[in-house]
């Protein structure tokens, strides 16, 4: 089809190269004639390239490059025009302004596209003389390889045109999944449960931040950590995202927002664009800092607490690995005692089962079969003893990270907070399960979708996690939802979409 691309920046030139490249003839329009030549330029070189590569066959290219129509305006005529996307300024006012323009120059067939990344469709509609023709269609950078795109239909946009666009998506070679015109729509909404949760155990002095990012890339197998992700993308983005989701979804406590950010953001602490974030950047920054040596005895005896399959799973790791590991209900007057903690801290531990405050440390399961193993301390830890629980749990090969005692520790907080924000999503009916793993595995890069991620795990193990979290702390934050309770209790999987009540009607 002939599709015009109204804006010449970033977006638009990307989403011009993937348009032409999957056949479609593409005008792009800029209010700047020397944007337009710019992006041209830029498309061609990008097509050049791939081509060199061997992504993409010499014809093929230079074909792709031959339908890119460069327009001297946004808004000329343009009777053959079936699709518009809009890649412009993320300004209310002007987005409205330039579709109104494009009412009155284009056939009535034409369908209006919004790439808006965080203003209503709706909003947007609602300045047009013909509202139904508009529908959200937001991209993600760089559109070429982030193969991912939401469809968002407003309160007016006509019946079918959802179904209509995601098709010529899909056709054009990206994912599309369909996301009711909410904040954040799909993908940056299930974003806030991982960074919303890093900053809460930042906030509490959990661990420091080079710790939870090597928990988050080696225990959940996350490609970055939370807090080198938000210093790539900008902590001044990343605060108005969050506080606009949360204001937009009424202060939902689930998607609650740091005390840390505001002050950091009026620091210039923006991340790598402003040279220091979490971290610092450029020639002058150091080189990040060693992991700690071992310096404990690894050859003192353990203790394991428990009979379930957490702690079979830790003793059978850690004989494997050498330990000393004392039979189950043995006992030593030196022994470590190792607590798998799900949902709980150490303190509880010591607390209901009496055991020896100084010698009681925590071992989340999530990490032990993986690289970086999860220590929890306690205040009342002896530190010689903590020393030596850090090398028993080293032996074999793995990395320990020490982090102070809390509830559900750090991976499974952060997992939790992840598939929790992902379940108030298909709760809502906001989006199809299948699309909210599709457009989080595709636009955020996690090794699993969030729902699918819950289903590793089991419902009914993290709805006990979930529960044990909101018994420990009382935060309303760790509430489970339906979505994640119902299931755990019938026997369905999270991403079941499960039996709607329109079936009783036949």
């Amino acid at each position: 089809m002939r599709i015009r691309v109204v804006g010449a920046g970033v977006m638009g030139r990307g989403i011009a190269q993937w348009a032409v490249t999957a056949g479609h003839t593409v005008e792009l329009g800029d209010t700047r004639r020397e944007s337009v030549e710019e992006a041209v330029g830029f498309v061609r070189g990008m097509l050049d390239r791939a081509a060199e590569k061997g992504r993409l066959g010499r014809a093929e290219a230079d074909g792709a490059a031959a339908r890119l129509v460069p327009l001297d305006a946004p808004d000329v005529p343009g009777e053959e025009v079936e699709l518009v996307i809009e890649a412009v300024l993320e300004d209310l006012a002007v987005k409205t302004e330039l579709f109104r323009r494009l009412e009155e120059v284009l056939p009535p067939a034409a369908v209006l596209a919004t790439n808006t990344s965080s203003l209503p469709v709706t909003l947007i509609a609602a300045g047009l003389r013909q509202p139904e023709r508009l529908i959200g269609l937001h991209f993600f950078n760089p559109v070429p390889l982030m193969k991912v795109a939401e469809v968002i239909p407003g309160a007016r946009t006509r019946p079918g045109l959802a179904e209509w666009l995601a098709g010529t998506v899909r056709a054009s070679g990206h994912a599309a999944v369909t996301v009711a015109d909410t904040p954040g729509f799909l993908v940056n909404h299930a974003g806030r449960g991982l960074v919303t949760e890093a900053l809460a155990l930042l906030e509490e002095r959990v661990a420091p931040v080079e710790a939870v990012d090597r928990i988050a890339r080696d225990v959940l197998g996350l490609r970055m950590g939370p807090f080198e992700l938000m210093d790539l993308t900008g902590l001044d983005v990343t605060a108005k995202v969050v506080d606009t989701i949360w204001e937009g979804f009424r202060y939902s406590e689930r998607l609650r927002p740091s005390f840390l950010t505001p002050n950091r953001v009026a620091a210039g602490l923006h991340g790598r664009k402003t040279g220091e974030g979490f971290y610092r950047y450029g020639p002058e920054a150091p080189e990040p800092a060693p992991e700690p040596p071992v310096t404990g005895d690894a050859r003192r005896a353990v203790r394991i607490t428990g009979t379930g399959p957490d702690a079979r799973a830790l003793r059978a790791a850690l004989t494997a690995d050498g330990a000393e590991v004392l039979p189950e209900g043995g006992d030593a007057p030196d022994a470590l005692v190792l607590v798998p903690v799900w949902g709980t801290g150490v303190a509880r531990a010591v607390a209901e089962l009496g055991l020896p405050r100084g010698r009681s440390f925590g071992l989340d399961p999530l990490s032990v079969d993986r690289p970086r193993r999860v220590l929890s301390v306690t205040p009342a830890a002896d530190p010689v003893a903590a020393r030596d629980a850090r090398a028993v749990l080293a032996a074999g090969g793995h990395t320990v990270t020490a982090v102070r005692d809390t509830a559900g520790s750090v991976a499974q907080r952060l997992l939790s907070s992840i598939v929790s924000v992902a379940a108030s999503v298909a709760e809502r009916g906001l989006a199809r399960p299948a699309d909210i793993d599709t457009a989080v595995t595709a636009g955020l890069g996690y090794p699993h979708g969030p729902l699918a991620w819950g289903d590793r795990v089991g419902a009914d193990r993290l709805l006990e996690l979930q529960s044990a979290l909101l018994d420990a702390t009382g935060d309303p934050r760790h509430r489970p939802t339906r979505w994640v309770a119902d299931r755990a209790r019938l026997g369905l999987a999270l991403t079941d979409p499960g039996t709607g009540p329109e079936t009783a009607y036949g």
